[in-house]
């Protein structure tokens, strides 16, 4: 993949991110993107409450997958990287 490409790549995940943003914050949580693998799983970590909220894979799955995957359709998975 070139740079390029990642960076756009990149882009369009935090675009993501910043559409679910708020819906975590207003519960006291926060999401970052770490990296993107070669094999094209988006490794996230989750802060604030999101770390302990027994929902979490749920919000994982259902909200943030599916948001990153409307932007950047080329993610196959997200994980959550434990801090």
């Amino acid at each position: 993949m070139t740079v390029e490409i990642k960076s756009d790549l990149v882009k369009n995940i935090e675009k993501a991110l910043a559409e679910i943003r708020p819906y975590l914050e207003s519960d006291g949580g926060d999401i970052s993107l770490i990296e993107v693998t070669p094999e094209m799983v988006a490794k996230v970590q989750l802060h604030g409450s999101c770390q302990t909220c027994n929902v979490n894979q749920m919000t994982l799955k259902s909200g943030v997958e599916q948001s990153i995957k409307k932007y950047a359709p080329e993610i196959k998975s997200v994980v959550n990287i434990d801090a």
